[in-house]
């Protein structure tokens, strides 16, 4: 899959926008701090993310971007596809000729795992993202807290 750094960074951008939805809207700044990822970057995937309706923008103090629908009904293929990225293993990007003339030996296997892709990030929202998120730092609280009582007991 020809999943490249723009779609990895406008997933992980999104999924931070969505951990702290109920605080409002996120500024990108606060973003680029917490990911690490370059402000002028980030906007210009939110631009894109903007234009194709899954945040919006909130101006003037304390502005930042919300989603523009529930976590939920945003899946992580709308995402990628949303900053422009094709999810396409096939090195041919689909046409018949791509090898002296005729389709190469394993195109089918490529479309199949193109479609596989497709199906599984489709499947996958952001408010399962935020679930799993969730559950791991719970989980790494609750082992870290336990640490510390086992180290408080000898």
């Amino acid at each position: 899959m020809r999943l490249t750094t723009k779609g990895r960074f406008a997933v992980t951008a999104l999924l931070d926008v969505a951990l702290r939805s109920t605080e409002g809207p996120v500024n990108l700044a606060a973003v680029s701090d917490r990911q690490q990822i370059s402000l002028s970057y980030l906007e210009q995937l939110f631009g894109k993310l903007r234009r194709s309706g899954l945040v919006d923008s909130v101006r003037g103090p304390g502005g930042g971007y919300i989603l523009a629908r529930a976590p939920e009904l945003i899946s992580v293929a709308s995402i990628v596809i949303a900053v422009d990225e094709p999810l396409d293993a096939r090195q041919c990007e689909g046409r018949e000729d791509c090898f002296n003339g005729h389709q190469c030996m394993t195109h089918e296997l490529w479309h199949t795992l193109n479609q596989k892709m497709f199906e599984y990030l489709e499947s996958v929202n952001l408010q399962n993202l935020v679930n799993d998120h969730n559950k791991r730092q719970s989980e790494h609280n609750h082992a870290h807290g336990e640490q510390v009582i086992h180290m408080h007991a000898h």
